[in-house]
């Protein structure tokens, strides 16, 4: 008599067991580099929210403002705080610092800066560097910007 199989073979258990490992070990560092860049667009949106206030601010008294002047949320549950960093009178860089803890371990205390070199006119982000009226580049996001460019927005690239 012949008998019915019923159920698996360990044979294909282990087929199934190793197919599901490779998978997972393609998964998980992707799925850790979203994570990363997830985590980096609150710097971008906490320093891109900052950017037309500041330039208001700049154009109406020619000085350039604090971050408290113009209402800004300096913190949020991935970043530390925000700086500006004054490179000159109208040129200036608006720095968030990525938390140490609590964020992903290739971004964590890593900086972004999103930067003017015209007192809030153009703007740059991230490692991108602008001409200045063609003579020398000017590098103050870039300069300032410590995150790894995978981790960065496609525009700030």
């Amino acid at each position: 008599m012949k008998s019915i199989q019923k159920g698996f073979t360990l044979i294909e258990l282990m087929i199934v067991v190793a197919i599901i490992g490779i998978l997972a070990a393609v998964a998980i560092p992707a799925y850790q580099d979203y994570i990363a860049r997830s985590q980096v667009s609150e710097a971008v949106s906490l320093t891109s929210a900052v950017k037309g206030s500041m330039a208001e601010a700049f154009q109406n008294t020619a000085v350039r403002p604090g971050l408290g002047e113009v209402g800004a949320v300096t913190s949020g549950k991935y970043v530390a705080g925000m700086t500006v960093v004054e490179i000159t009178t109208n040129r200036w860089a608006v720095v968030a610092t990525m938390k140490t803890a609590g964020v992903n371990a290739n971004i964590a205390g890593a900086t972004f800066a999103t930067a003017t070199y015209d007192g809030g006119q153009h703007w740059t982000c991230g490692s991108v560097a602008v001409e200045n009226d063609g003579a020398t580049a000017f590098t103050g996001a870039s300069d300032n910007t410590t995150v790894n460019n995978q981790y960065l927005p496609s525009s700030c690239k």
